[in-house]
């Protein structure tokens, strides 16, 4: 409904001044897949030089562990609190970021335009995603081609950012009834460019069966926050024959180490999976207690380490283990080390890296600002916002019948399950019904998954976490040579510590008024 409300005609084209609507609707899950891809090889380059180094020469790799720089809570936390943890940030775009540069380099391209005559809006659960596209790393000057002399402002890849509570006011301040608008998809026009359409487009394919055109939902051991955990899991997974995925829970829900293990016999086997149908296998995650640790006949090797730290009060405990240790002032003394809080005699003893103050051992760690993951965003709709959809149904046709008051906990449990489900109206019934010459199920439909690019279409597909690697690999190569922009600079972003001026005393504070008011004209 979401495509009705800002593209089709009984949705913002209805109301307003101007009575204007967005020509293309993109689904960010497109470039959240490219995210996935980039963000697991820059973790398989951490730990193996055997890997393809995907990180520019200009930005250093980032330190073990690598942290995710997805959540711009987070990244501005660190930046302004935490400076000694920039080192471990991911050097990777968030999907939004990566969404914005697409559009403004293909779309400026294609139609001949400049970047500044797009304006690209993005729907976002988080209130700080509207910082994260403030950024200056954000802009055109750090991918604008070198041939370009003559000085422009700025373009930012994303020009605004609303939340989905903002959309709901949105439709309220134009006049649209949110339910009652229609569940069927919108007709989007084609993409100018037939690569990336499809990419961006899977409904654009022809012959496709109405239920597959969607880009495929992640499942709930995924997580709420984007499986980026999730997919590098999956990716070290299908190199590990005979692994198995272990989980420990942390002290609360939202911090989980998880364990890549296979015994020990199986050390001299393959390193690849050359099956993809043993690829495609659902993660088990199988819980490790001290019982059944000891329980355990056959010795294992640990593989792989990653963690999840949700919230910021598990963030804290995060960014103190990772500070360095301080030098002793005294010649000849040891460094001072941070100790791990002494646990309750009580308490479950697991072989966590987290609680053994081990941190560096982990390979990657999943960090989010919000409990409970991007689900949980500030931006996401309340409990108490669902009275604004229901006071826009009143009198329309809609059913909005009082089933009793719910809290903001069931709430959230049915906003998790619409996340990791496909309703009715996210399906794309305009669909073309041309035959095409891919595999036809019993009713004549062809797959989705099916590769774009016929320099691959002969070679074994490459299948993790339900994601063909080698074709967003073909749509980022792709997109690069279009452009001309070397991809490094378009995928990869930098941070920087940012220090404040207050309570630095009354001279820097004036000397910092006197600068800003001589650059707007002040004549101080």
């Amino acid at each position: 409904m979401i495509d009705q409300l800002l593209g089709g005609p009984s949705g913002l084209a209805s109301g307003g001044t101007h009575r204007n609507g967005f020509t293309w609707i993109v689904d960010t899950n497109a470039m959240r897949e490219a995210c996935l891809v980039l963000g697991a090889d820059e973790v398989a380059n951490s730990i193996s030089s055997s890997f393809l180094n995907t990180t520019p020469e200009s930005i250093p790799a980032p330190k073990k562990p690598i942290l995710t720089s997805a959540c711009p809570g987070w990244i501005c936390y660190a930046e302004k609190t935490h400076p000694h943890v920039l080192p471990h940030l991911s050097r990777l775009k968030s999907p939004q970021a990566l969404t914005g540069i697409l559009l403004k380099t293909i779309l400026s391209q294609r139609l001949h335009i400049r970047p500044d005559q797009i304006w690209h809006l993005a729907v976002m659960p988080c209130f700080d995603k509207k910082l994260e596209a403030s950024r200056e790393e954000l802009t055109d000057v750090y991918w604008r081609p070198s041939s370009l002399q003559e000085p422009t402002p700025q373009v930012r890849d994303v020009d605004c950012v609303i939340t989905a509570r903002e959309l709901l006011m949105l439709a309220d301040t134009r006049g649209v009834s949110f339910p009652s608008l229609p569940q069927a998809p919108i007709c989007t026009p084609s993409f100018p460019d037939p690569i990336l359409d499809p990419f961006l487009f899977p409904q654009h394919l022809p012959g496709l069966h109405p239920r597959k055109c969607r880009r495929r939902n992640q499942e709930p051991a995924a997580g709420p926050s984007g499986g980026y955990l999730h997919h590098v899991l999956q990716t070290q997974l299908a190199k590990s024959p005979g692994g198995k995925i272990n989980t420990i829970r942390g002290r609360n829900a939202d911090v989980v180490e998880y364990t890549i293990t296979r015994p020990l016999a199986n050390r001299n086997r393959s390193h690849y999976v050359s099956d993809p149908q043993q690829q495609r296998q659902p993660l088990h995650e199988e819980p490790v207690t001290l019982e059944n640790k000891h329980n355990d006949k056959e010795e294992e090797e640990i593989l792989f380490r990653a963690a999840r730290y949700y919230g910021f009060r598990n963030i804290q405990n995060l960014v103190r283990k990772l500070k360095p240790p301080r030098p002793r002032r005294l010649p000849g003394a040891s460094t001072i080390t941070s100790k791990p809080a002494p646990r309750s005699s009580n308490a479950a003893k697991t072989t966590s890296a987290a609680t053994a103050g081990n941190i560096n051992e982990y390979s990657y760690i999943e960090v989010m600002a919000c409990p409970g993951g991007c689900t949980n965003g500030g931006g996401q709709i309340k409990v108490d916002d669902v009275g604004l959809g229901e006071r826009q149904g009143k009198g329309k046709g809609v059913d909005v019948t009082d089933k009793g008051p719910m809290t903001q906990k069931e709430w959230l449990e049915k906003v998790d399950e619409a996340y990791f489900s496909m309703s009715s109206s996210e399906s794309a019934s305009s669909v073309s019904e041309s035959e095409g010459d891919g595999d036809e199920d019993e009713d004549g439909h062809r797959d989705a998954d099916i590769d774009i690019h016929n320099e691959t279409m002969e070679e074994e597909e490459e299948m993790v976490n339900g994601i063909d690697i080698r074709n967003v690999r073909a749509v980022l190569k792709h997109w690069s040579q279009s452009t001309g922009i070397d991809m490094q600079k378009l995928c990869f972003t930098t941070f920087r510590e940012v220090k404040s001026d207050v309570g630095k005393g009354a001279n820097g504070e004036k000397d910092r008024v006197v600068e800003l008011a001589g650059r707007i004209g002040g004549g101080w």
